[in-house]
């Protein structure tokens, strides 16, 4: 299993290297409950691996159930057809971010 990572969406620094943010550990625990990752911890997922192949290597049903998790937990839509999605789901730092400036509070 390899790690993800986020990217700040609101001016708010950004943790350095390996250091999980409050929200990116947050989600972190989303991905590894939704997917039932137990091998991995979510603190020791790396925010700036990527989530396809190498790095967390989700394939697209993981990325699809991890997208409902998230629609669920949060209220954030992930549509298929977004022409972002490489961008978006490039690793848990930048889904994060994305998650963080479109989450329903």
């Amino acid at each position: 299993m390899q790690q993800l990572k986020s990217v700040p969406a609101t001016g708010a620094p950004e943790p350095e290297g390996r250091a999980l943010s409050p929200d990116e550990l947050e989600l972190a625990r989303l991905v590894v409950t939704a997917l039932n990752l137990e091998d991995l911890k979510p603190d020791e997922i790396d925010p700036e691996a990527p989530l396809y192949g190498e790095g967390l290597g989700l394939d697209s049903i993981d990325i699809l159930e991890m997208s409902l998790a998230i629609s669920k937990a949060y209220g954030v839509q992930l549509r298929s057809d977004d022409p972002d999605n490489d961008k978006i789901f490039r690793s848990l730092r930048s889904l994060s971010a994305y998650v963080r400036s479109r989450r329903v509070k």
